[in-house]
C-alpha cells in the first residue's frame, strides 16, 4: 500500500507527503474485499482534496497491482481490497519457503535503539522480545539512544508469598529466566510459561501471579493460550508427517474457498505487519495476541476443512492445499514464539 501511495505522488497525482506507515488490516464482516484501509482518509486533509477523489487515484493504481482482484471504495473514502484466488495459494508458498523469516523485513533500517531496564523481571523479558522484533525489522540495538522500557511491574500473589504482595521478584539472568538458587515461584512454571506471562499482558495491565496463575499457565487445555498456541503449532508438524506416510505432498495450487480457509489466510497475512507495529510500539504483547488468534482461527479451518482424507476418501487438491495451509500457519506460530523468546516444540 505504502509504494502505490508513493507511486502516486511521484506521478504528482496526489501532492502529500509519504506516511511511513499504512494501517491495512481485515474489513468487518459486512463490508466487501479480503483487505480494507483507511488511507484515503488519512491523506485527503494534507493533500487538500476529498476522501474519495484521494480514494479514487489509489483504487485505480491498486487495481492495476498483480495479486488484485477488484478495489472497491466505501464512503466517506475506504478502500476495500480483493485478492485473487491465486493470491492466496502464491501466499502461502511464499511463507512456507521463507519458514521462520517470514514477517522480517528492512521497515526500522537505520534505526538505531538501545533498549534498557531497570532490572524488574517483566520489563526485562519485553525488552528482550522487543530487541527481537526491532532486529526484524532491520532495526539495530545495542548502540544508539537509550529507551528505558517501562511497564506494570509483577504483582504476586496467593500464600506462597508469605511476606507481602509487593515483594519484588528475584532478578533475571541475561537471557530472561530466575537465576538459580532464586526463591521465585516462577521457577516452577519454566522458561516457557515465564516469557508468556511477562510479554502477553499489555504494558499499562499488571500481571498477577500467585498459585491459580500458575495453575493455567501450565495447564494443558485449551483455556490456556499459551497451550493453544503450541499445539496447534505441534498439530501441524503432526499434520505433515502423517500426510508424508500417506504419500500426500503440500500443493497450495488446490484453491482455499471455504470461510475458515480465507480467515486463516488473512491472519497469516497480516503477521508482518503486527511484527512492525510491535516494533514501533515496543509492544510483544500484540505479537502475542495475534498468535492466539491464528491459533484459533487454525483450529477452526482443521475442524471445519479436514485436512486428511477420512476412512477410504481419496486425497485431493484441496487437502494437499489446506495441508500447505496448515504448514504455513505453523510457520506463523514458531516465528512468532521464538520472537517472544518462547520455544515450540514440534511434540507435546
Amino acid at each position: 500500500m505504502l509504494s502505490t501511495v508513493r507511486c502516486a505522488v511521484e506521478a504528482d497525482e496526489l501532492r502529500v507527503d509519504v506516511p511511513e506507515w499504512v494501517v491495512v488490516e481485515r474489513p468487518p464482516a459486512h463490508r466487501r474485499g479480503d483487505y480494507a484501509t483507511n488511507v484515503a482518509l488519512r491523506l485527503a486533509g494534507p493533500a487538500g482534496r476529498h476522501p474519495r477523489e484521494v480514494a479514487e487515484v489509489l483504487a485505480g493504481r491498486l487495481a492495476a497491482c498483480p495479486g488484485i482482484a477488484r478495489v472497491d471504495i466505501a464512503e466517506p473514502g475506504f478502500l476495500n481490497i480483493t485478492l485473487q484466488a491465486t493470491a492466496h495459494a502464491r501466499l502461502v508458498r511464499e511463507v512456507v519457503a521463507q519458514g521462520l523469516e517470514y514477517g522480517h523485513n528492512a521497515s526500522l533500517a537505520g534505526v538505531c535503539v538501545t533498549l534498557t531496564h531497570d532490572g524488574e523481571p517483566r520489563a526485562a523479558a519485553v525488552a528482550e522480545a522487543t530487541g527481537a522484533l526491532l532486529r526484524a525489522c532491520g532495526a539495530r540495538t545495542g548502540e544508539g539512544p537509550t529507551e528505558l522500557v517501562r511497564v506494570r511491574p509483577i504483582r504476586p500473589i496467593g500464600p506462597d508469598r508469605p511476606t507481602g504482595p509487593d515483594r519484588p521478584i528475584g532478578p533475571l539472568n541475561p537471557i530472561g529466566s530466575p537465576r538459580p538458587g532464586s526463591d521465585d515461584p516462577l521457577l516452577r512454571l519454566g522458561r516457557d510459561a515465564f516469557r508468556w506471562a511477562m510479554v502477553r499482558p499489555t504494558p499499562e495491565e499488571e500481571p498477577r501471579l500467585g498459585p491459580e496463575a500458575e495453575v493455567r499457565l501450565l495447564a494443558q487445555r485449551e483455556s490456556n493460550p499459551l497451550f493453544r498456541i503450541r499445539y496447534a503449532y505441534s498439530r501441524t508438524r503432526a499434520l505433515l508427517r502423517n500426510a508424508h506416510d500417506l504419500g500426500i505432498e503440500p500443493a497450495p495450487e488446490g484453491g482455499y474457498h471455504h470461510t475458515a480457509e480465507t480467515e486463516l489466510i488473512g491472519a497469516i497475512a497480516d503477521f508482518p505487519r503486527i511484527m512492525e507495529t510491535a516494533a514501533r510500539h515496543r509492544a510483544p504483547d500484540r505479537v502475542a495476541r495475534h498468535l492466539e488468534r491464528t491459533a484459533d482461527t487454525l483450529w477452526r479451518m482443521h475442524d471445519w476443512c479436514p485436512v486428511l482424507p477420512r476412512g477410504d476418501e481419496k486425497p485431493s487438491a484441496a487437502h494437499r492445499a489446506r495441508l500447505s495451509l496448515a504448514e504455513a500457519a505453523g510457520t506463523v506460530l514458531a516465528g512468532g514464539l521464538t520472537l517472544l523468546g518462547i520455544s515450540a516444540p514440534e511434540r507435546l
